[in-house]
């Protein structure tokens, strides 16, 4: 229990589908929690998953307009739960990566000017000038992509400058299709911001910088010199010289200490809801990079984060970009770097076979403990009843799928289902076909064990042995999101994936970027606190990994959920990875 004179500090994070926020005491004790399901509670804003759905050009977007009305309902919520918002000292947060947000020419005098008798949706209309933000799964940008990939030379070119090939979701492919296909409004945008950065301008009433990981995911910045790529910022404002200055503008600077405070909250906060008005904003950044701030980790620690999209995230000081994965820099502490695999088909692909599951009649022994309030519970059953590789006998072929029901992000494929089995004797090709397929129960551990491979397959060169017993492996494997506490999901994870130290699951690993958001927080305002540990960024300064390993208690944060490599288990995935890796090229080929 914390003391009601402790400071206390704020997390948000605005995700695909919902606004959550937690608040923590300097012992890192998570104090009070609230969260807004946008299709619950939002509904009259007409989306679906958080989203608008317009297939005919295959974009993906959300209203701004529904996450401000979500950010007054939250706080809203926490008010009610009893939080004294007068005790906050720092407020974080963070945003879906990629996102753009176009501010209107009017935007930082009405977020000035705010009368806190009146709703934040109600006043900000004219804010912006476009009502839409593109999500993460949009897939609208195939010709900037091209042309983002051409432009250096290469994708690989591409990569070593910006830390990833050019991708549909990226920002500056967004931007240069928005300044296409919208040129009035382009030229009615004063500011562009990340959804993060965003978030962060609505709390102090000006428009935020950028922070230094979160611009990693825009295809525009050059990471090595540490400045706008100028040939990038050109290509996105449509290839002129006159427009890269004025793209530069809108995007303005980048915040590149992740630490302190951008400013005091705005007073619209102060007059509705208490703060304090020596509440610090602290910057804010990507999902991603915040989720890897709820965990102390160490090198060659990984998180898997099962949320809507699916994701893979290690810290490493090494910069080794390649195309087919991604670096940031890291949020918090320079010379570090974060590396991620994401995947569209994640949470939401998953879910699909679950309900295919549902509602088929199935006669399987394994389901017949499956209790029916518990939507998982034959997804479940079958995944852990089915053998690795759906290898009943020794001599079966091991049964590889690939499940996008949108079209996939790595590999860069259309949406389908495809099923293939592979041949014993490894000459053999992998042969298409739902032969010996027991359909659709199979499908339940095929699909997670495809989406765990594909970690494995473009993680594999950035592992090391634990020990020298060991094969090349993560450490500990720590699960976040959504679907961090399905057993099942937990025990494939470990077979195909390793841990030498197992798998776990963090308490909070549904919040885990709204913690790591707090956590951020909290190091931007202490971190020139109390030195029991003397690793210093700069000067009296305490690194957030220092601060966060003096206050971590592990009792209580995670859970051991999973004993993660199991010898001759994660052999047998090792055996398959080349199939595997032909399997999508074979596809690939198709496109």
């Amino acid at each position: 229990m914390t003391s009601s004179l402790e400071p206390l500090y704020l997390g948000f994070d605005l995700s695909t589908q919902q606004l959550k926020a937690l608040s923590i005491a300097p012992d890192l004790t998570v104090a009070y929690e609230a969260k807004i399901d946008f299709d619950a509670d939002l509904a009259k804003y007409g989306i679906r998953n958080g989203v608008n759905l317009r297939e005919a050009e295959r974009e993906v977007i959300a209203p701004v307009a529904m996450w401000l009305e979500a950010l007054d309902l939250i706080l809203e919520r926490l008010k009610r739960s009893g939080i004294d918002f007068g005790r906050v000292k720092g407020i974080s947060g963070a945003g879906q990566q990629h996102g753009s947000v176009y501010w209107s020419q009017e935007a930082e005098q009405l977020l000035a000017e705010l009368e806190h008798d009146k709703s934040l949706v109600s006043q900000l209309p004219q804010a912006f000038a476009h009502p839409w933000s593109p999500n993460w799964q949009d897939a609208s940008t195939q010709a900037e992509c091209d042309s983002f990939d051409e432009c250096l030379g290469s994708a690989d070119e591409l990569a070593r400058v910006t830390g990833s090939k050019a991708h549909h979701r990226f920002t500056g492919p967004q931007v240069m299709r928005f300044c296409k296909k919208h040129p009035e409004a382009y030229m009615r945008t004063k500011r562009i911001s990340l959804v993060s950065s965003f978030l962060a301008s609505v709390f102090l009433g000006r428009i935020a910088e950028i922070d230094i990981s979160d611009v990693c995911g825009m295809n525009l910045w050059d990471i090595a010199k540490g400045a706008w790529s100028e040939p990038l910022l050109k290509l996105a404002a449509g290839g002129n010289d006159d427009g890269v200055a004025n793209l530069r503008d809108k995007l303005g600077t980048v915040r590149v200490d992740g630490g302190g405070s951008m400013g005091s909250i705005s007073p619209w906060f102060v007059a509705r809801y208490g703060f304090s008005p020596t509440c610090a904003v602290t910057p804010f950044t990507g999902d991603n990079p915040s989720t890897i701030l709820a965990l102390p980790l160490r090198p060659l620690d990984a998180i898997v984060s099962l949320g809507t999209s699916t994701t893979f995230l290690m810290s490493t000081p090494n910069y080794v970009p390649d195309p087919s994965y991604h670096f940031f820099n890291h949020p918090t502490t320079s010379g570090l770097y974060m590396f991620m695999l994401c995947y569209k088909n994640g949470g939401l692909a998953r879910e699909r076979i679950r309900d295919s599951l549902q509602t088929t009649s199935i006669e399987h022994s394994a389901t017949s403990r499956a209790t029916s309030d518990d939507p998982w519970a034959t997804f479940n059953a079958l995944a852990a009843s089915t053998p690795p590789l759906g290898k009943y006998h020794l001599r079966d072929p091991a049964k590889l799928g690939l499940y996008f029901p949108l079209p996939e992000i790595v590999p860069n494929v259309r949406a389908g289902t495809w099923r293939f089995n592979v041949p014993g004797h490894s000459t053999a090709p992998p042969i298409e076909t739902n032969k010996g397929w027991n359909l659709p129960q199979a499908d339940a551990r095929a699909i997670v064990e495809s989406q765990i491979l594909s970690l494995r397959l473009r993680s594999r060169n950035l592992v090391l042995p634990p020990s020298p017993s060991l094969p090349p492996q993560a450490r500990r494997i720590y699960l976040v999101g959504g679907g961090s506490t399905n057993s099942a999901i937990a025990r494939i994870v470990g077979e195909v994936l390793g841990g030498a130290e197992g798998v776990y699951t963090l308490n909070m690993g549904g919040n885990a970027c709204a913690l790591g958001a707090a956590y951020k927080a909290l190091w931007a305002m202490e971190r020139g606190g109390t030195k029991k540990n003397q690793d210093y960024a700069n000067g009296d300064e305490q690194t957030f990994e220092a601060l966060v390993a003096d206050r971590w208690a592990e009792e209580g944060k995670v859970r051991l959920v999973n004993e993660g490599y199991r010898r001759g288990v994660w052999e047998q995935y090792g055996d398959v990875l080349g199939a595997f890796e032909a399997i999508e090229r074979r596809i690939i080929e198709t496109e």
